[in-house]
């Protein structure tokens, strides 16, 4: 009868506006007339979709009294502005209407890429309102659009543009949390180079399962089921002070690492097991070094094998991970409260992951190339295709030293075998029996070996880049280490043009799915067009 009486409105006023607008004061009549009785006669808990935007596959109506005060009173935000005095607004981040340095703590949940297309979503309430989405000003990456298309270089310049307000409005030394949620490299990695662009230092990223997952979540096999969460901070005026005095130095470098050791955290647990902290490890530091020296437009000081030698100089290690003298005390007195130290697991995907990945087996267990390469192969198999797949023994030979059997047995070949032979225990390192076994077994480098294989190492990745550069028009299949290790020189040298040239004749998803790609790109970009 009700689906009648719509259709009859519908035809008598020849028009979709005529049958909206009736509709809608329908709906309005309908809910002041049965609010009491929506209220009150059944339960209406789990009745909302949660995170919806859209007319899901299953619904029911609910009371929209329900929906309002029911919130309030359970929302711990709302309790705190009743007794508090607090300012809510809406208006656009990227033009605050905060003074300079005022804010201490931001939380953000910005847009997630292409994943949720809001002005889409919002046209049957647009036609009610009789307003439109400026969708210039849509940070979302839109694929569909016929005009004002938005790009990842789009998206990422508006995420650029916002950040920055956070970062003028946000207290020095003070931080802002980012949730993201979004299954493409692409454009998980725009928003955290569009937070270093904004002069953030990412201190730390992990996930976040909020036990109750969206209708999408749940229904949609590919749906990625957990947030991202980034940690990061506003440098302090005493670290912009110092830096700027020294900048390019090394002092001014290990100034920074000793500032960001102490914004990590110490230890992380759960449930009786420790999480290996991924930012105190050696690669990950040097990154945030370079990403503080390239955003600020100076040199980087050091090569990574000197960076890595200096750590193990200067700051205590344990299990992998760099602390301040301070810090260790405290490190040491929480292990001793957990069972196990948990590894975050890791995807081989490219020549990079492919070196972490042998650093960690071969740190436990030095081994030869016969009983490592099943296990590579193994982990392999989810190579990128546009990425230039080297063999085992290359990469070996490059990042690893391999014992020939001269001399005595290196220290970490001598210390498994000891560890896991009892007949191998006490022998000297020169010993028949001990060489045998030790023999052809690829290991970890210790830092002094590391700085002259990463000569080497440098010397083929340049050839390479340079071959690159030579080469006439679109490169299909790339060594992403070797554009790094290209990107890098033309940096150290000012060769901004060659970096933007270089990045247009690659595929744009091996520029923007990787970190240390996008950040040398989008810096050497502004400075071309500057």
């Amino acid at each position: 009868m009700v689906s009648f009486f719509y259709q009859e409105i519908a035809r008598q006023e020849g028009r979709l506006g005529g049958f909206l607008w009736f509709w809608f004061q329908s709906v309005l009549m309908g809910f002041s007339l049965l609010n009491r009785y929506l209220k009150n006669a059944f339960s209406q808990v789990n009745r909302l979709l949660s995170g919806t935007l859209y007319v899901g596959a299953m619904h029911s109506e609910v009371s929209p009294w329900y929906a309002l005060e029911g919130k309030i009173g359970r929302l711990k935000t709302f309790r705190f502005i009743q007794r508090e005095s607090a300012i809510v607004g809406t208006s656009s981040t990227a033009a605050l209407a905060v003074p300079d340095n005022s804010i201490d703590y931001i939380f953000t949940d910005p847009p997630f890429g292409s994943n949720i297309i809001y002005s889409d979503l919002s046209l049957l309430w647009e036609a009610w309102l009789g307003l439109s989405t400026n969708t210039a000003q849509e940070s979302v990456v839109h694929r569909r659009k016929k005009t004002n298309a938005f790009t990842l270089e789009q998206y990422t310049a508006i995420m650029t543009t916002c950040f920055q307000e956070m970062h003028r409005v946000l207290k020095p030394g003070r931080w802002i949390t980012v949730e993201f949620h979004n299954s493409k490299n692409s454009v998980w990695n725009s928003i955290q180079e569009a937070l270093l662009h904004a002069g953030f230092v990412v201190a730390d990223v992990r996930t976040l399962d909020k036990q109750v997952g969206t209708f999408k979540q749940v229904t949609t096999a590919g749906a990625v089921k957990q947030d991202l969460v980034i940690s990061a901070y506003k440098p302090s005026n005493e670290l912009e002070e110092r830096f700027s005095l020294s900048a390019g130095s090394i002092e001014g470098m290990w100034g920074f690492v000793r500032t960001h050791l102490k914004q990590l955290p110490v230890l992380v647990s759960s449930d009786g097991k420790g999480e290996i902290v991924a930012e105190r490890q050696d690669y990950l530091l040097f990154d945030r070094m370079v990403a503080f020296h390239v955003q600020r437009g100076i040199s980087v000081p050091m090569s990574a094998a000197e960076f890595y030698s200096g750590l193990r100089q200067y700051f205590p290690e344990r299990e992998g991970m760099f602390f301040l003298p301070e810090q260790v005390a405290q490190y040491d007195k929480k292990r001793l409260d957990v069972s196990e130290l948990v590894q975050l697991e890791l995807f081989v995907s490219d020549e990079s992951t492919a070196i972490q990945w042998l650093k960690r087996q071969l740190a436990k267990k030095p081994q030869t190339f016969s009983e490592i390469q099943p296990q590579f192969m193994k982990e392999i198999a989810g190579w990128e295709k546009r990425e230039k797949r080297l063999e085992l023994l290359e990469i070996l030979t490059q990042n690893f030293v391999c014992y020939d059997g001269e001399g005595e047995v290196p220290g970490p070949i001598h210390s498994y075998l000891s560890s896991n032979h009892k007949e191998l225990r006490n022998l000297p390192k020169d010993s028949p029996e001990l060489v045998a076994k030790a023999k052809n077994r690829w290991y970890v480098p210790d830092p002094k070996k590391e700085a002259d294989l990463e000569r080497v190492r440098h010397r083929a990745l340049m050839k390479e880049f340079t071959e690159y550069r030579e080469a006439k028009g679109k490169l299909k299949v790339v060594r992403s280490e070797a554009l790094r290790a290209g990107f890098k020189e033309c940096w150290q040298n000012h060769e901004y043009s060659t970096i933007v040239q270089m990045a247009k004749r690659v595929q744009e998803e091996i520029i923007q799915e990787d970190p240390a790609l996008l950040m040398y790109y989008d810096n050497a970009l502004m400075r071309t067009e500057g």
